[in-house]
């Protein structure tokens, strides 16, 4: 599997987060993202049990936007 560079939040510090990234999959479109780890108890308890090969990351409404451009690209090519 490949990655494509979406976009960074222009907010984030040098080595800071959050990224978005999009896969090359076939069966279906997915999207990577790198973020910051939810340890927010009061969240977590309002979320429940995580399993153990899933994890939260929480990337902000601007990082989106990178996710809505690809998405108005890849429907004027149709």
């Amino acid at each position: 599997m490949h990655v494509q560079f979406l976009g960074k939040d222009p907010e984030s510090q040098v080595d800071g987060s959050p990224t978005l990234y999009a896969t090359d999959r076939t069966d279906r479109k997915t999207y990577i993202a790198q973020g910051w780890r939810v340890i927010d108890p009061e969240a977590l308890a309002e979320i429940g049990e995580i399993p153990a090969h899933e994890t939260l990351i929480e990337i902000p409404e601007e990082v989106l936007k990178y996710y809505a451009r690809r998405y108005v690209q890849e429907a004027g090519d149709r």
